[in-house]
């Protein structure tokens, strides 16, 4: 009797209710595919552009390390099924438990996929200032508005877990025979920045501290201290760069320097406007942006982060 009553609650569903309820949330379908990146280390790349129900939010990066003691992956995606889909590749290499993840920030699209981590038995790691990064307003904002726009990949179930342990700084440890060099390097595009190099490899995942091949997204974020985390980043001297966002560098240096110098110009541009009171839309109108133009994402970031850079110089001019 209780089955058919289901049954025939289920037939008088909507049709688009029917679908959505059909699609089991570990089924994301994105094209997803590990990469090897050195001995040791791998990566998956995101989609170009921003989350969308067209690329199931899959527009992010994320990486594994292999060891003989288990598995370290940086960064969890967007979502609980990106999460699964990243685990079934780990696991066409290794059956190696995953016994740790390093969230990079506490954005959307870097840990929403954490519970599935979680439930392998996994340790989280993030840096001290991510703590209660989920229980903002903020935090509940971008779980609504992501709810609506990626459902059914991301909806209820989908849990915003913090880390099991938060680091108060630079940190180093070992598995398996590998060394990690676990680096904070905020606060730049998020105050808890976290990179990880893996010393063996020479292979460095620097979350969105670069945007590879695009103009970065900057926004508000402390440009003077997002400088100095590159300098920290290039002293390094890596291999091997895994950005947030996009391919993966054998010119890391170059890729680094690109970032610093854009946020340098950014602030050279704006700051003599935003002491002496120049009004922004002159100040960026008189602007040289040839040198960035040309290059993806300038429409959609340049203005806003020369905006923000703007506001924020005000703010620091005030402060002197």
């Amino acid at each position: 009797m209780i089955i058919r009553l289901l049954f025939s609650l289920l037939l008088s569903l909507p049709s688009a209710a029917l679908a959505a309820h059909s699609l089991r949330t570990d089924e994301a379908t994105v094209p997803m595919q590990a990469m090897r990146l050195g001995p040791h280390s791998y990566f998956v790349q995101g989609l170009p552009g921003a989350a969308s129900s067209e690329n199931q939010g899959f527009m992010s990066n994320a990486g594994f390390v292999v060891t003989q003691d288990g598995v370290v992956v940086f960064d969890a995606l967007a979502s609980a099924p990106l999460a699964h889909k990243l685990v079934g590749q780990i696991r066409k290499i290794t059956r190696q438990p995953i016994r740790r993840v390093i969230v990079s920030h506490y954005h959307a699209d870097h840990f929403y996929g954490l519970q599935v981590f979680k439930a392998l038995g996994a340790e989280i790691w993030a840096h001290r200032l991510a703590e209660g990064a989920t229980r903002s307003e903020g935090a509940a904002e971008r779980f609504a508005q992501r709810k609506e726009a990626l459902f059914p990949w991301v909806d209820d179930n989908t849990q915003l877990l913090e880390a099991d342990r938060f680091l108060d700084g630079d940190t180093d440890f070992e598995m398996g025979g590998v060394q990690f060099a676990l680096r904070h390097v905020g606060p730049a595009h998020s105050s808890e920045d976290l990179a990880l190099l893996v010393k063996q490899d020479g292979v460095l995942y620097a979350g969105d501290l670069v945007f590879r091949g695009r103009v970065p997204f900057v926004g508000d974020a402390d440009s003077r201290a997002w400088i100095a985390a590159l300098d920290k980043l290039i002293a390094l001297k890596p291999r091997v760069l895994v950005p947030g966002h996009g391919a993966p560098s054998r010119t890391p240096r170059a890729d680094l320097v690109f970032t610093r110098d854009y946020l340098t110009y950014l602030r050279a541009s704006m700051g003599p406007a935003a002491r002496n009171l120049v009004p922004f839309e002159e100040a960026y109108e008189k602007t040289d942006w040839s040198a960035y133009r040309a290059m993806p994402a300038f429409d959609e970031a340049n203005r806003t982060n020369a905006y923000n850079q703007y506001l924020r110089l005000e703010q620091e001019g005030a402060k002197d």
